[in-house]
């Protein structure tokens, strides 16, 4: 099959010809329709996840068609519309068993401990655990967005943040993530502010339902949520993942606020040296809380909402090339410049 691979850290990936996976006992093999090229996946192409394994095929995004099952396998067949979240459960954990597959003791992730998306086809484990169903009349490339950017913020605002009408919710940083958490929120009903330097996201971060906007260039953010909140967010989100955010994101909430961080801060910024406001966190009972994916048992109310209207995540696809652009694209996910998902679609 045709896959992007990358031979070592943070040099130029090709596009080449590997072996064909085959399906474990308990896994499929799926036809790889649309993948979602994510800065998790740069991450890892950096160095910055001990997870990966030289030589390496990334991609964890992903929507496909079921090609080949596993002879265990009981809820799947070939032919299937499917996705799948990008942390997968083992299914025998403790965690697992009480409902929390996206922090599995033994959690597998596609385009991390082992080879991913950015090919023709993609292995995964566990299917009937963690195989999601695709509406008919969802297109291929909004559903790739649905395994990390949209599931991830979706749990975020409605799971960990506990959003309720009418509260305020800021989100710091207008990229994939924080634009879909953006759209969530203000289907449920909470007054959004987005946060980020680049005035094209924050004008999309406006269609998108939010009330107020801030340019992170322009302002105080702290200062300028606490103004026009009256007294603080009651969440926010860090969607972006640097010191300047995650700071921004604690000090603008007003007492026992909740900050959940969203975006991965590895690398140089795994252990951030940050002014952390100790007294503000105890003395107004801030909770700091993490938020990494979603459960393949919780896609069905995110699913609910979108076949009700309510959420449209479509919107959010930006540009979509082939697998031959998807070394160049990967590279480039530092920068920031993309409005919207890039998403692979021609293979």
């Amino acid at each position: 099959m045709k896959a992007v691979l990358f031979e070592k850290f943070q040099e130029a990936p090709k596009l080449t010809r590997v072996a064909d996976p085959t399906p474990g006992p308990d896994g499929v093999v799926l036809k790889v329709a649309a993948t979602g090229v994510c800065r998790s996946d740069w991450h890892g192409w950096m160095g910055h996840d001990s997870a990966i394994d030289l030589p390496h095929v990334p991609g964890h995004e992903l929507a496909g068609v079921v090609e080949a099952v596993g002879k265990e396998v009981r809820n799947w067949k070939v032919g299937d519309k499917v996705t799948v979240p990008f942390i997968c459960g083992c299914g025998s954990c403790s965690e697992c068993h009480s409902g929390n597959q996206q922090v599995c003791l033994y959690q597998e992730q596609p385009g991390f401990t082992h080879w991913g998306s950015f090919a023709e086809y993609v292995p995964i484990h566990h299917a009937d655990l963690n195989l999601v169903a695709l509406p008919e009349a969802m297109d291929f490339a909004t559903a790739a967005s649905l395994g990390c950017r949209f599931a991830t913020s979706f749990r975020a605002v409605i799971d960990h943040g506990k959003v309720r009408a009418g509260q305020w919710l800021a989100v710091h940083g207008c990229g994939g993530v924080g634009l879909s958490a953006v759209m969530i929120a203000a289907a449920a009903g909470e007054n959004v502010i987005g946060v980020d330097l680049d005035p094209a996201k924050l004008a999309m971060a406006r269609d998108l339902g939010a009330v107020a906007v801030i340019d992170g260039r322009e302002a105080d953010v702290p200062a300028a949520i606490q103004e026009i909140t009256k007294g603080g967010a009651h969440v926010s989100l860090d969607a972006l993942g640097h010191p300047a955010t995650m700071t921004n994101s604690i000090l603008c909430l007003r007492p026992r606020g909740r900050h959940v961080q969203v975006g991965l801060m590895l690398g140089d910024h795994a252990a951030p040296a940050i002014p952390m406001p100790m007294p503000k966190i105890v003395g107004q009972e801030i909770e700091l809380l993490g938020s990494h994916g979603m459960q393949a048992h919780r896609y069905g109310a995110m699913l609910d909402m979108v076949a009700s209207g309510r959420l449209d995540p479509s919107r959010l696809v930006g540009r979509e090339i082939s697998l031959s652009g998807a070394p160049q694209a990967l590279m480039e996910m530092d920068r920031f410049q993309s409005l919207g998902a890039t998403v692979i679609t021609r293979f």
